[in-house]
């Protein structure tokens, strides 16, 4: 990723863990899990044999000194790493982090020579952050995948020869030479007449694309079947395969309330239960009359170990990472666990009609000029006006006109937002759009739209009104399928567009949407969304992310469809659909859902059995290996509830 190094957040020594998850991960690429372990073995080893010398094997020497050396020894594989940590962290400014609790609690149990229980504490705890560590690699994994995409190396032209090059020191304009099953480097223009691309580095399908000669082509799709040339028209930080992978690297600075409560919550918890501790060492001396320092100080310790909030501070952020993974392993980015949440509460999915329920491929289905005009002549300047549009009309029109005709001069070109497009040709106005633009322009037809089905492309020169084409477009394969699952999550839908009402209806109609509104201007769109939230509903929008900016910022998440074809859906939209599949609508939203509930999951499990841990302890009724389930048993089972997502399917 180009510009993830300078946005990952430095390693900070914090009670929240994300620094210390960081660099565990690290870890876990460099090592095997035996060389992970080893500390634990060593330290399991030593504990075994102690246990057995102190209860089992009577020996005489084993007491005094020596007993102390042989417990320290088995304490200080695992032990001084997190003694390390707790220095760290106070260094840095954070006092009471969950090393900090580890270290004076095994510390204490050493001073009051409970060796053994104190060797245990750190080696379960020690064992639970290898466990921690792999289950956040785990989570990662998928989202890792990504940053294998790009190449390292591109083969260009130079001169008729081929040349290997670091895809960063490729100029636009340059030629690269793919072969078969090689991946594209850099976005640019197909030269070859045609080729395959297997495109789910970037769509999560891997069924073959094919593209043919001026079509444009993207980094990190593979090559299928013969030498292809492409010329280079992105420069390689921009790619839209750079973008997405910047989006995903950021994902998780971006937290859900649910995380930063819980953040802020144990950094004012963890102080609270140290001077807890402390109380209960030192206050029972005025309240009880045989009061013995070392059994106070024990529970105190007891207090401690089972008080670390490290269940909660590692869970939680992991179930969160864990959501935003298996998001992209089924071709969906969420810019940040806070969205998470807010899918969880969608009450309300607005959606597009072009492009998000239908194809967004249209095609001319009858050309309905007066007589009294030149009907190829028209079509001609109607052909050249759209080839400044990006469009999908355009597209159709082009394809129905076919080559564009470079002679004929435009002039003071505009594009009108919701009515369409105006230009001068021959010293004579010409408009194409819908007929809004016909009455914004006082053009008088006696055409009754609202009869047509079909969208209707109006079209008027020198003042004059010519007639109109009608253009169809079809329904996703998936579209159906899409509100169904909508309506059993209970969801409601209502499609917005700036197409005629009658074809949004038509469309809505044979979903079964529930709301349909069309003709609407963007301005339009953001009140019919304002009246949505009035009712006190979280709404969802999802579209294309350019033309319905003004929406996306107005909705509680927005959502984008086929991102790869507009660098302006990455930037705006809060989650990016890759495939153009609405079907993934819903299945964003169960993410959301399952997410919510295993992190809700981790917070009863842990404050409940905290809860009555904590309270034995301090009354004496739990020892340390009590303690240890409590902190590390109730760690390791919110761990494996949390990576539980990743196995999901949705």
């Amino acid at each position: 990723m180009e510009e993830c190094c300078s946005t990952k957040p430095k390693k900070q020594h914090n009670h929240n863990h994300e620094a210390h998850d960081h660099e565990h991960s690290h870890d876990i690429g460099d090592k095997s899990t035996f060389q992970m372990f080893l500390p634990a073995i060593i330290s399991f080893g030593l504990l075994l044999i102690g246990i057995a010398l102190d209860h089992y094997i009577k020996t005489d020497w084993f007491t005094g000194w020596i007993r102390l050396v042989w417990y320290l020894a088995a304490y200080i594989p695992v032990g001084l790493p997190v003694l390390k940590e707790a220095f760290e962290s106070i260094k840095n400014g954070d006092i009471f982090s969950e090393f900090f609790l580890m270290g004076i609690a095994t510390v204490g149990a050493f001073g009051i020579g409970e060796y053994p229980e104190g060797v245990a504490v750190m080696l379960f705890y020690s064992v639970g952050e290898v466990f921690q560590a792999m289950a956040v690699t785990k989570a990662k994994s998928n989202i890792k995948l990504l940053l294998d995409q790009r190449p390292d190396e591109v083969t260009i032209l130079k001169d008729g020869k081929p040349e290997t090059v670091k895809p960063e020191k490729v100029d636009i304009g340059d030629i690269i030479q793919l072969k078969s099953g090689e991946k594209l480097g850099l976005d640019g223009e197909l030269l070859s007449e045609t080729a395959s691309f297997n495109t789910s580095a970037l769509t999560g399908e891997s069924k073959p694309d094919t593209k043919a000669k001026g079509e444009t082509v993207l980094a990190g799709m593979i090559n299928l079947n013969t030498v292809s040339q492409v010329k280079v028209t992105t420069a390689y930080k921009d790619s839209k395969l750079s973008k997405i992978l910047e989006m995903v690297q950021n994902a998780t600075s971006q937290k859900a309330p649910t995380e930063l409560f819980i953040r802020k919550f144990a950094k004012i918890y963890t102080p609270i239960v140290v001077f807890l501790a402390v109380g209960i060492t030192l206050l029972p001396y005025f309240f009880v009359e045989d009061y013995i320092f070392r059994d106070w100080l024990y529970r105190a310790l007891v207090f401690l170990v089972i008080s670390c909030p490290c269940a909660l501070v590692i869970s939680i952020p992991l179930g969160y990472f864990g959501g935003i993974g298996a998001g992209s392993r089924n071709g969906i980015l969420f810019k940040g666990s806070n969205f998470l949440d807010v899918l969880a509460n969608i009450q309300n999915v607005v959606m597009d009609k072009t492009g998000t329920m239908t194809e967004g491929v249209f095609k001319v289905q009858e050309v309905n000029f007066n007589n009294e005009f030149n009907k190829d002549e028209i079509l001609k300047f109607i052909n050249a006006l759209e080839s400044k549009s990006s469009h999908p009309v355009a597209t159709a029109i082009h394809e129905y006109v076919g080559e564009i005709d470079h002679s004929i001069e435009l002039q003071n070109v505009e594009e009108i937002a919701g009515h369409g497009l105006k230009a001068i040709i021959n010293g004579k106005e010409l408009l194409v759009g819908n007929f809004k633009l016909m009455d914004k322009f006082n053009i008088n037809y006696d055409t009754k739209s609202e009869d047509i089905v079909y969208t209707v492309i109006a079209v008027a020169y020198d003042r004059k009104f010519v007639g109109y084409l009608t253009i169809a477009d079809s329904i996703k394969a998936d579209a159906q399928l899409t509100i169904n699952k909508l309506k059993a999550l209970h969801v409601k839908t209502t499609m917005l567009s700036g197409d005629k009402t009658s074809v949004v209806q038509h469309v809505a109609d044979t979903l079964g949407i529930e709301n349909a509104f069309g003709d609407l201007l963007p301005e339009d769109k953001v009140n019919k969304v304002k009246e949505i939230k009035a009712k006190n509903q979280t709404v969802a929008f999802v579209g294309d992310g350019v033309n319905d900016a003004p929406v996306v910022a107005l909705s509680d998440v927005g959502i984008a469809m086929g991102g790869l074809g507009s660098d302006a859906t990455i930037e705006t939209a809060d989650v990016v659909i890759q495939d153009d599949m609405p079907s993934k609508i819903p299945v964003a939203i169960n993410i959301g859902k399952q997410t919510r509930k295993i992190v809700w999951q981790n917070i009863i499990l842990a404050f409940a059995i905290k809860a009555v841990v904590l309270v034995l302890g301090a009354g004496g009724l739990a020892t340390m290996w009590e303690a240890v389930f409590a902190d590390v048993g109730v760690a390791l089972l919110a761990i494996l509830n949390a990576v539980r997502i990743q196995r999901m399917k949705f």
